[in-house]
């Protein structure tokens, strides 16, 4: 699949989406801006799922719900329908809200947004909802880039951008960031970087911007504010001393493989003995790892994001993108087992890192914050680590030559599992922390010589359980791809792909299901292209589809079942079925 070779081999066209130019601009650091609203609120339809982000409706020719769209175009022209995905809009209670502007900028290079955020003064202290909401434009040509945004160091947004029509786009993103409350309770510097290259041909620059707008709590309104960390710490160093009286303690991270090197597509590595341009001496088993003092606190799957010019083929993502690829979700750690440990008041060392990774080799980022719940009622909290039991991981790679002219095959299967357990004597009891997680993933991986045909077949599985005093958490979380590239007669590129993201999370107490949420997210596309050709000349063709679906017995969750497609970047079917 020439993802990481398409620059050298067939030309940056490959990823490119257009020749007109950009709209111009130097980066700007313009401080705070803030404006109250009503009490009317802005409630929206259907639910969102827990610390999510959403691409907001785009504009451009439309589907009316259930419908078809008006004839779409033959081939892709100089403008398209601009991004959006399947996903339910955030949910916003019906209480007074504060808007506050936290960064406005035009990237053209690396040089990163610096200013500065307070928090608003007319919707109180304690608030309901905090949304987070990123509107973007750009336009000309471009490649797809990846950004940040963090406020006190704290990271709470990490996206991709599209990549742009010649005629322009536009896009927003939102994401629930309460749980930051603590970080947005007072003011901070904010830094917000979306690195980007602009000359003579790529013209595209990225203009943004951020907002906060907050719900003040409201009982009579059914709005109070939920419970968020007291405490939210970013890991800027390994070195951390945490609250002595902690007794919950979460660890987020943001894991992205990028870079535009091999790591970008880690689950299409190969032993070094294969004949492929990606290599990673153990194969493509990718873990992200946590561990307190040395010691392995917490594994996880990395999700396989695939950014907005992935598998060498952008007309599959210009309107639909894939998964997650705006919304780049952390990984959540349970660490409370390890709570008594970090309670002595001394310096420890908590550390990421991504096994599978060949010495070395950069190609990963893992920014990383902590999020911690105090005990009111205790100065210290003491307790222990009572139990720590890591199986061995497991990883292989099998590699089957091709005969002349056949294709070679990588039968690759890794996973691993670990239980940590801790107590805490607190000042409402001892209570008992367990946390069991379970991870694995296989792949079939089959390519020619020269990678003109180039596919894989694979599914990641992250089973998680934590169990505190009575409650206990289960989520099972399972990601697929299946994808084939081919480059044929005349350079006609083709690519086939499906994606699925799906959770299950059920809550028990006592033993008894009280809780219990389901998500299943899938996007298939299917696109072709003429490379090696001016624009003009490539005459691309290409269809998408997204259904996301998420049900819950709780309010607010009870069904969203929503279906996107577009063809030629038209949108011809936006259907809701609850």
């Amino acid at each position: 699949m020439r993802r990481h070779r398409i620059t050298g081999l067939l030309g940056a066209l490959a990823l490119a989406a257009a020749t007109l130019a950009g709209a111009a601009g130097p980066a700007a650091a313009a401080g705070t801006t803030a404006r109250a609203n009503g009490a009317h609120g802005a409630p929206q339809a259907g639910p969102a799922g827990p610390g999510t982000g959403r691409a907001v409706e785009g504009t451009g020719p439309v589907a009316p719900p259930g419908g078809a769209a008006a004839e779409p175009p033959a081939e892709f022209g100089s403008d398209w329908h601009d991004p959006l995905t399947a996903a339910p809009p955030i949910t916003r209670p019906a209480t007074r809200s504060c808007e506050v502007t936290v960064a406005e900028a035009q990237f053209r290079d690396y040089t990163p947004y610096v200013g500065s955020y307070a928090p608003p003064t007319a919707c109180g202290g304690a608030w309901a909802k905090v949304v987070l909401r990123l509107d973007g434009k750009v336009k000309g040509r471009q490649y797809d880039r990846l950004g940040h945004l963090s406020l006190g160091g704290v990271e709470i947004l990490r996206t991709s951008t599209p990549e742009p029509s010649p005629d322009g786009i536009t896009w927003s993103v939102e994401k629930d960031v309460t749980r930051y409350r603590d970080t947005l309770s007072r003011p901070q510097p904010v830094e917000m970087l979306i690195g980007n290259f602009v000359d003579d041909t790529y013209t595209g620059v990225i203009d943004v911007k951020a907002t906060l707008t907050f719900y003040a709590a409201d009982r009579e309104r059914r709005a109070p504010a939920p419970d968020t960390p007291d405490r939210v710490l970013p890991l800027t160093t390994p070195t951390v001393t945490t609250p002595r009286n902690t007794e919950r303690l979460l660890a987020e991270v943001y894991a992205t493989g990028s870079g535009g090197g091999c790591e970008e597509y880690w689950y299409m590595t190969t032993p070094d003995a294969a004949p492929y341009s990606c290599k990673a001496a153990e194969g493509p088993y990718r873990e992200v790892r946590i561990s307190v003092d040395g010691q392995l606190a917490g594994i996880a799957a990395p999700f396989p994001t695939v950014w907005t010019g992935g598998w060498s083929n952008p007309f599959l993502w210009y309107v639909t993108p894939a998964p997650r690829a705006f919304d780049v979700q952390p990984i959540v750690y349970d660490l409370t087992p390890y709570a008594a440990l970090l309670n002595d008041g001394r310096p420890h060392r908590i550390e990421v890192s991504v096994a599978g990774v060949p010495a070395g080799q950069s190609g990963w980022s893992t920014p990383t914050n902590l999020l911690l719940w105090q005990d009111e009622g205790r100065a210290v909290v003491t307790g222990a680590l009572t139990r720590h039991e890591a199986g061995e991981p497991a990883n292989s790679a099998h590699w089957t030559p091709g005969a002349p002219g056949a294709q070679h095959r990588l039968d690759a299967e890794g996973g691993h599992r670990l239980t940590v357990a801790g107590r805490l004597d607190t000042s409402h009891g001892r209570v008992t922390t367990t946390v069991t997680r379970a991870v694995r993933g296989t792949s079939v991986h089959r390519w020619t010589e020269g990678e003109n045909q180039d596919a894989l077949t694979a599914t990641w599985t992250d089973e998680e359980s934590v169990t505190r005093g009575p409650s206990t958490v289960r989520t099972a979380r399972t990601y697929t791809m299946d994808g084939e590239t081919t480059l044929g007669a005349g350079d006609r590129m083709r690519t086939v792909i499906a994606l699925g993201d799906r959770a299950e999370t059920t809550t028990l107490r006592g033993g008894r299901t009280v809780d219990r949420t389901w998500l299943d997210d899938r996007y298939t596309g299917d696109a072709s292209y003429t490379a090696n050709v001016p624009r003009e000349q490539r005459h691309a063709v290409g269809t998408s589809s997204e259904r996301y679906q998420l049900y819950g017995s709780q309010p607010g969750f009870g069904c969203y079942d929503r279906t996107l497609a577009t063809v030629q970047g038209a949108v011809t079917v936006d259907r809701r079925r609850c």
